[in-house]
């Protein structure tokens, strides 16, 4: 497969995941997969990374960086791969998406 094909495909595929995340319930799912990842394998990258995607999906960062009044740039690096956001600025970040933390029984 071409550089090119790949990119075509995983562009398919970036969008369509956005579009998908528009809708909060696809969103809300979304998120407690990557938070289930997270919490058996450890997986913050992929949490970060799901974050991202929601926000891109609710509007971007800019918008979210104005609700949330926290800095466009500090919520690129919390929210690229090698993010390592405190428990408070997630919680922040899910309330400005329209979230919020949630805990049942294991």
């Amino acid at each position: 497969m071409t550089k090119r094909k790949i990119r075509q495909v995983t562009g398919d595929y970036q969008e369509w995941l956005i579009n998908s995340l528009k809708n909060k319930k696809e969103a809300a799912a979304y998120l407690q997969v990557a938070l289930e990842s997270y919490q058996n394998d450890d997986d913050l990258e992929a949490f970060l990374m799901a974050l991202r995607h929601v926000a891109e999906a609710q509007g971007g960062i800019g918008q979210l960086s104005k609700k949330t009044h926290l800095n466009r740039e500090s919520l690129y690096k919390t929210l690229s791969s090698k993010g390592n956001p405190k428990l408070q600025t997630i919680g922040v970040l899910l309330k400005g998406l329209g979230f919020e933390f949630s805990i049942k029984a294991a």
